[in-house]
């Protein structure tokens, strides 16, 4: 449950220390990477920051966003309008290169920025999960054994505000090909929730 006291750092602030965090030193030098504001309806939890997406320091800018805009059917122009969608991946720096694909977002990331965030962010009422990581930060115990699963479920967390979702990363069009119902079942409800929020007022 969000507290009703008003932080006595501002978000401004907030954001500009997170922004110079320097607690991980991976393979790259830290670049966090995040956008919010105290305004934003839309939260946009994801995994971490991709090569491409550290390079240009633009969230979700690369093929997965392509993908994840499709499935919201927004464009670019109202994704990246931080005064509506506040976007907070699990960690927020590039975790560097594994041989299958990127390391994991480390665990001490999200614990140290994400309540704080939410404080300051009270306006939030729909939030995207958006793969393991993210989900067993905000459900723990609560999501079932496999993402799989978890997103069959998404009707019980969605009635609570909070949508899961596969990650949308070229890597599991497999997933997608294997699980049919995610597109037909999840995508349009998961849209008109999407839509609906954005077109509420303050």
């Amino acid at each position: 449950m969000k507290s009703t006291e008003i932080p006595v750092e501002s978000l401004d602030s907030y954001l500009k220390r997170l922004r110079g965090c320097r607690l991980c030193h991976e393979q790259l030098e830290p670049r966090p990477v995040v956008q919010a504001s105290s305004s934003a309806r839309l939260l946009i939890v994801g995994q971490a920051p991709g090569r491409r997406v550290h390079e240009t320091g633009i969230p979700w800018n690369d093929p997965s966003g392509d993908t994840l805009r499709q499935w919201l059917d927004i464009d670019k122009e109202r994704f990246y309008n931080d005064g509506e969608i506040a976007i907070v991946p699990s960690a927020f720096c590039f975790p560097g290169s594994a041989k299958s694909g990127d390391l994991p977002p480390p665990k001490r990331c999200a614990p140290q920025w994400h309540p704080g965030l939410l404080e300051r962010m009270p306006n939030i009422t729909l939030t995207l999960l958006i793969g393991q990581y993210a989900q067993a930060y905000y459900l723990g115990k609560r999501r079932k054994k496999t993402l799989t699963e978890t997103v069959q479920h998404f009707r019980e967390y969605a009635a609570e505000g909070l949508w899961v979702l596969p990650h949308p990363s070229p890597r599991n069009r497999l997933w997608l090909r294997r699980n049919p119902w995610f597109e037909k079942q999840v995508l349009p409800e998961l849209r008109e929730a999407v839509h609906n929020t954005l077109a509420s007022e303050l």
